[in-house]
């Protein structure tokens, strides 16, 4: 009998230990003065240096940009979108291939959304119950049951490095008890997707937390959410059109409850004063389609804001988008050269798109070497003065968040 109980001790530690994450959570340098850190989030592909930001890739690809150049550029971790993805070309092609990093000749870490968002932004082709989400394809009309078995099925052969779980998505300006029903249904799913996923030891599963902009049902969602021992968390639901003084409050708000040693995403946050604050506020991972959705329209990022490259005014000048920046585009092309170019080639908007994932990451490296040389609040102010002319121009919002974290700007 005693041998038996043995066996099945040693049975539930193998167990144990085989779930241990494929993750690490190195914490290298904390601000003193803000919640700011940066860390090295170690994933199966390679170690990522946060803060981070992700550039979005819907279905295997970033538009008007190639894999080699995005490796060129440094990044470390990018998006792919389930739903999508799940789509076409479907996830038995994918996984043929040796799952998305096959498919995309991709050996860098890759994050998989869960298909939840599009509840919101195919709202009109959807409908949620228990069960899951019915969507209606875009592509071809058919009628798909996304469940949390099935966003996990997928991603499993994706294969991605960190998945999320299905949520039940509404969006941020929703009030009332659907918000409530979403959150609670949220946690429901979460359990759903752990147990679905059949590759803990080789992909990381992250739970999102929501509550809309209310902070009492945050606050359930954070203290039930972590219960589960998952290898990180996303703080969602928010950046969908909600006042900013609602977001940086529910961002702070769960970052204060989210455990330390865990890292936090914060989804679809993409211009540079955001990033900036929200690191101030203690979240590590960030993604937005903002920098290759805005190149495609023509607008450069630059330190102090965008230049429209289509504009008659740089029809004559020489010099690169931004002299400081050492982008592929910034080195070798004019703002005259894109000016002309934009009106004939859509190898303007490759141009453009290249040198706004540059800034991106050129902008998150920055913060995270003044987190790491103890002169984060210097940068912020030196950022902010740059971006905005003048002091009255600073978004009110910006200037009550860094405030909560001992930031007085000048």
């Amino acid at each position: 009998m005693a041998a038996k109980n043995t066996s099945s001790k040693n049975m539930s530690v193998a167990k144990a230990l085989s779930a241990v994450s494929p993750l690490t959570l190195r914490i290298i340098a904390e601000c003193p003065v803000t919640k700011a850190r940066a860390c090295d989030l170690i994933l199966p592909h390679c170690a990522v240096s946060t803060p981070v930001f992700m550039p979005v890739g819907t279905q295997g690809t970033m538009k008007g940009i190639t894999v080699d150049q995005l490796e060129g550029l440094g990044c470390q971790i990018c998006l792919g979108n389930t739903y999508h993805l799940g789509m076409r070309p479907g996830p038995e092609l994918i996984e043929k291939a040796n799952g998305l990093h096959g498919f995309m000749n991709w050996k860098r870490n890759l994050l998989t959304d869960s298909g939840g968002f599009q509840m919101v932004s195919l709202v009109e082709l959807s409908e949620v119950t228990e069960e899951g989400v019915k969507f209606k394809s875009p592509y071809d009309s058919k009628e798909i049951l996304l469940s949390p078995e099935k966003s996990i099925d997928i991603q499993n052969s994706l294969g991605s490095d960190i998945m999320m779980q299905l949520d039940d998505v509404v969006s941020s300006t929703v009030t009332g008890p659907r918000v409530e029903e979403a959150m609670y249904r949220s946690i429901r799913w979460l359990d759903r997707c752990i147990a679905a996923n059949k590759n803990p030891d080789k992909q990381n599963l992250f739970a999102i937390i929501q509550g809309g902009l209310n902070a009492e049902l945050r606050k359930t969602c954070l203290d039930e959410m972590t219960k589960r021992d998952v290898p990180g968390f996303a703080i969602g639901g928010l950046s969908g059109g909600e006042e900013k003084d609602d977001f940086w409050r529910m961002v702070t708000l769960s970052t204060d409850h989210l455990p330390r040693e865990k890292p936090r995403y914060l989804m679809g946050v993409g211009y540079a004063v955001d990033l900036v604050v929200c690191v101030a506020l203690g979240c590590d991972m960030f993604d937005c389609v903002f920098p290759t959705r805005t190149a495609r329209f023509g607008s450069a990022l630059v330190p102090w804001g965008a230049i429209q490259v289509k504009s008659k005014q740089y029809a004559k000048d020489l010099q690169p988008i931004d002299p400081d920046c050492e982008c592929p585009t910034c080195k070798r092309h004019s703002r005259a050269y894109l000016h002309a170019l934009f009106k004939s080639d859509t190898a303007a908007m490759h141009h453009i798109t290249i040198h706004n994932i540059a800034y991106q990451l050129t902008l998150m490296r920055s913060v995270r070497q003044s987190i790491v040389e103890g002169r984060f609040p210097e940068f912020i102010q030196t950022f902010m003065k740059r971006l905005f002319p003048s002091r009255d121009q600073y978004p009110s919002w910006a200037v009550d968040a860094l405030a909560s974290v001992n930031i007085t700007l000048e």
